[in-house]
């Protein structure tokens, strides 16, 4: 009779070490899945800060070809 309890116990035993298992197998799919997304927002965020960058110096390279035309043609006023 002690060895029903027993082997019942180790039973239910393998049972939670196989779903112990696939959840660790299931953990280190979603720790690589979530790498690759935090990789994709980085470079995300890379990327637009990137375009701010190459923007704003369009915008200063075009600033300063403006005040050498209106200082060319006489159009800036004296401060």
């Amino acid at each position: 009779m002690s060895d029903q309890p027993e082997n019942l116990m180790l039973v239910y035993l393998r049972r939670l070490d196989e779903k112990i298992d696939r959840l660790a197998e299931d953990m280190r799919e979603v720790k690589l899945r979530l790498t690759a997304l935090e990789t994709a927002v980085g470079n995300l965020a890379a990327t637009e800060m990137s375009h701010y960058a190459i923007m704003a110096d369009r915008t200063d390279r075009l600033a300063a070809r403006i005040e050498r035309i209106e200082t060319r043609l006489d159009l800036r006023e004296q401060a």
